[in-house]
Formats: C-alpha cells, sequence, structure tokens
C-alpha cells in the first residue's frame, strides 16, 4: 500500500467488487451515503470513496460528492484491509483507535451486515 500505484490498484479493486458482495436482504430499504477515507497515502492525501447505498444496489464513486454523508469511516491502508478481509472486526478497530468514525455509528455497526466477505475456500 506504499505504492501508489498499487495502493490505487487494490482500494479500486475492493470497492469495484462491494456491489458484487452485498446481501441484497440486508440493504433493503436502506438509503444512505457513506465515505470511506484511507489515509496517509504517499502523496500526503487521502484516499477517499463515496458508496451510495439505495433502491438495494450500491453503487461507488472515487470521490466524495454528497456533503452530509450518512457515515465517514477512515482508517490507515492496514486496519483497511484487515476490516474489509474479515481479519479483525469493526468495533475491535473503532475500540483501539485505529478505525474513526464520523456521523451514525450505529448504522457503520449494521454495515457489517449489508456484505459478505469472500472466503479462500
Amino acid at each position: 500500500m506504499s505504492n501508489p500505484e498499487g495502493r490505487k490498484l487494490v482500494l479500486d479493486e475492493i470497492f469495484k467488487r462491494m456491489a458484487e458482495h452485498v446481501e441484497p436482504g440486508q440493504i433493503e430499504g436502506v438509503d444512505a451515503v457513506v465515505h470511506f477515507r484511507i489515509t496517509h497515502s504517499t502523496e500526503g492525501r487521502d484516499d477517499v470513496y463515496e458508496v451510495l447505498i439505495k433502491d438495494g444496489t450500491v453503487t461507488v464513486g472515487e470521490e466524495a460528492t454528497a456533503e452530509n454523508p450518512k457515515v465517514t469511516i477512515s482508517a490507515a491502508p492496514v486496519p483497511f484491509l484487515k476490516l474489509v478481509t474479515g481479519q479483525q472486526s469493526g468495533p475491535v478497530l473503532f475500540m483501539t483507535g485505529k478505525l474513526k468514525l464520523e456521523g451514525d455509528v450505529m448504522f457503520a455497526s449494521r454495515m457489517t451486515s449489508f456484505f459478505r466477505i469472500p472466503s479462500a475456500g
């Protein structure tokens, strides 16, 4: 994640696959914008992705366009990767200060049920 091109490829792939791994029954009736901020890029800027959950679908953008997201989730690259691969839970990362939340914390806690994490087996 320290190589700018590699970091972008990895992050783009993770967010592209969000729509493929959504649990439709879990997002039924959900209408929310979520910002993900992956901090500490080697270029001195954070990578921000916007996830729109609406009408039973998930759409991802590489730019934060909504001014008032329901929640903004911020993490450094390694904790973020641990979160999205299921190696560490969101609550543990939050309680240890490795995951920061701005906005609706209860909604953020529900998000773990929105997506299934693929396994190698």
